[in-house]
């Protein structure tokens, strides 16, 4: 297992090769770590990438030209060993390609590209996910990272905020027991009432899983200290996004995640190509995606 990293005045950044998963923000004058730490009293992962798949699907497989496929939740993406592709001062590049192994469950010859790039306090994940069938490819792409809430080792999540960035509410749905979408129209789903924007931190409101938020409501999420002072900023134009912290654990981190795909709802009953938030690549085509880290 190798460990990257990318330096400059204000952060140090490091990548695993395993998943080419960011593992550590660090402020480099304060030394203060923004990344979960992967403890597995409360979750074993720092930035998990997902892929092919978002999420759980329906009875653990799809249906793809009649073949049935099994598939673990989020895909395989972040079990696997990346290799390098390149690394200059400020930029790093990782690469995985189809195997004989990931073809017996997702039978597409791809190529995913992740990248990281470090400008001041300002890290862009990028992805690229290459065709290399002959025919069209149907997947899923999101990001996972969880950063530290609180901050602050000694204060409490509850006194932190969320900002989404809009003035609008925010339409929100539930995951079920099996890690599905509680599938319902948007004028009946839960709603959050923000205060210009942002919302105090309740530590019950991952009691059921994830809150998915779909429909391109909004594309800029930052985290608040006690103060409201933004401390981290997620931007994005994902058309949805997850916001996770481990049900009833009072885990001191939470997950923003820019989402390509989400899991199956639970009254889903098509194919792989019929699957809602899911993208189609044309063969030989490549699809492009980025988003940034904002450290205050």
């Amino acid at each position: 297992m190798s460990i990257y990293l990318l330096k400059n005045d204000y952060l140090t950044i490091h990548m695993d090769e395993l998943g080419a998963e960011l593992t550590s923000i660090l402020d480099n004058h304060t030394e203060t770590e923004y990344l979960w730490n992967a403890d597995p009293a409360y979750w074993k992962c720092h930035s998990p990438i997902l892929f092919p798949f978002v999420g759980k699907l329906k009875n653990k497989t799809y249906e793809y030209q009649g073949q049935v496929y099994s598939m673990s939740p989020h895909g395989f993406a972040r079990d696997m060993n990346f290799t390098l592709l390149s690394q200059t001062e400020n930029e790093i590049w990782f690469s995985l390609e189809a195997t004989d192994e990931t073809k017996q469950v997702y039978p597409f010859h791809f190529q995913l590209e992740v990248g990281y790039r470090l400008q001041g306090r300002t890290i862009t994940v990028l992805w690229k996910v290459i065709n290399k069938d002959q025919s069209t490819m149907y997947f899923s792409i999101g990001a996972h990272p969880a950063f530290y809430c609180p901050l602050d080792p000694t204060a409490e999540q509850e006194d932190y905020y969320i900002s989404f960035h809009t003035n609008n509410p925010i339409h929100h749905l539930h995951i079920d027991e099996n890690g599905l979408v509680k599938n319902k129209p948007m004028e009946q789903q839960n709603v959050l009432t923000t205060d210009h924007g942002i919302i105090p931190i309740d530590p019950r409101m991952f009691d059921y899983d994830a809150l998915i938020v779909e429909e391109n409501q909004c594309h800029q999420i930052s985290l608040l200290d006690p103060f409201k002072k933004p401390y981290i900023t997620v931007k994005f134009d994902a058309p949805l996004f997850g916001i996770w912290s481990p049900a009833k654990k009072k885990a001191p981190f939470l997950c923003i995640e820019p989402w390509y795909g989400r899991c199956d709802a639970n009254d889903f009953d098509g194919t792989l190509v019929e699957r809602k938030w899911g993208n189609s690549l044309d063969a030989g085509k490549t699809f492009e995606a980025s988003y940034t880290i904002e450290i205050a």
